[in-house]
């Protein structure tokens, strides 16, 4: 067992010196992180604890009638929150389903946004050939079990996917990540937050170093009559999705004036499904139309020898997921 030092940040200048020490972290809920320590993925020599700092553990109203939600906020706190239940459904929904009841009691906001991936030859490390996990050693899941990878946006270099069903959502609600770091404050448009692999899988996102992220700002509600999470697995709760949709909607009657669909368990980092939405925006809500936006959104898949059926799966999410988000009962194309 290595040595662990243990430090409580009192604020969060206090959190940004810090983490400047060497082999330092931070932790909220731990719910992640302490796994990868228990597998010898992560080795960290030193605790910063950040579940102490006042004000990040709320939800404030913003001036354009958006909200803001604390990166300490907890995922089941923020998942039963009058605002985000009543205003954000689709984000609720989609907290409901990542988990279970009890890791949501302890899950951060900030922290699932920074989940690393469930692939299991990440997680083994018996398995040397992980570029996630040592950079340049391989991708054994190229041609191993491939059946929970990506199809989309994946690189020679890893086919991982992002295991967050809030970032789903959020993606699809065009939010913005608060960070602090040494250089001070910055806000990071959701889709510019997590990365696409390319030669550089070991990065997950566009954080600098020594940057805490503080809070999610949700832009103002527009989608709250017309949304729905779709997260389609091999099990009813507790498990990864294969594929799920976050899908929202402004209606004029049974014309679709705009439309947000972002994906999961497909990419690297949450997907949003731009020509999908650019072929439904300002047309009506044809069955027609919505199968042919399911299949745009699909064109560039490149699937794996073990997950050729995501292709399909993922075209018939969307068109069941939308046409729920609309009030509709039709289910697949």
């Amino acid at each position: 067992m290595d040595a662990i030092t243990y430090e409580r940040a009192a604020d969060v200048a206090d959190a940004v010196r810090a983490v400047q020490q060497p082999g330092a972290v931070f932790i909220g809920g731990g719910t992640n992180l302490l796994d990868l320590m228990k597998g010898g993925v992560e080795r960290p020599v030193r605790l910063i604890d950040i579940t102490h700092i006042g004000g990040l553990d709320g939800f404030t109203t913003l001036p354009d009638g958006g909200i803001r939600i604390g990166a300490l906020v907890r995922n089941s706190d923020a998942a039963n929150h009058a605002l985000v239940r009543e205003q954000y459904p689709l984000l609720s929904q989609a907290f409901l389903s990542g988990a279970s009841a009890q890791l949501r009691n302890m899950a951060t906001v900030g922290g699932n946004l920074l989940q690393r991936t469930r692939c299991a030859y990440f997680y083994d490390t018996a398995f040397s050939q992980c570029n996630k996990r040592v950079l340049g050693s391989g991708c054994a899941a190229l041609e191993g079990h491939n059946r929970m990878h990506a199809i989309l946006g994946a690189s020679p270099q890893c086919v991982a996917v992002n295991p967050s069903d809030m970032s789903v959502a959020l993606a699809a609600l065009d939010a913005v990540v608060r960070v602090s770091g040494p250089a001070g404050e910055r806000s990071i448009p959701f889709a510019e937050f997590h990365r696409l692999p390319g030669d550089r899988p070991d990065v997950d996102t566009t954080l600098r170093p020594g940057e805490l992220i503080t809070a999610i700002d949700l832009p103002p509600p527009l989608f709250s009559a017309h949304s729905h999470y779709l997260k389609v697995r091999d099990r009813a709760s507790y498990a990864f999705s294969l594929v799920s949709v976050a899908a929202a909607l402004q209606m004029d009657g049974e014309r679709v004036q705009t439309a947000r669909i972002a994906l999961g368990g497909i990419a690297h980092k949450p997907w949003r499904a731009s020509a999908a939405e650019q072929m439904l925006n300002g047309q009506p809500l044809t069955q027609t139309a919505l199968n042919n936006a399911a299949a745009a959104a699909l064109r560039d898949a490149r699937p794996l020898a073990g997950n050729r059926f995501k292709v399909q799966l993922a075209q018939r999410a969307i068109v069941r997921a939308v046409n729920q988000a609309a009030g509709r009962t039709g289910g697949v194309a």
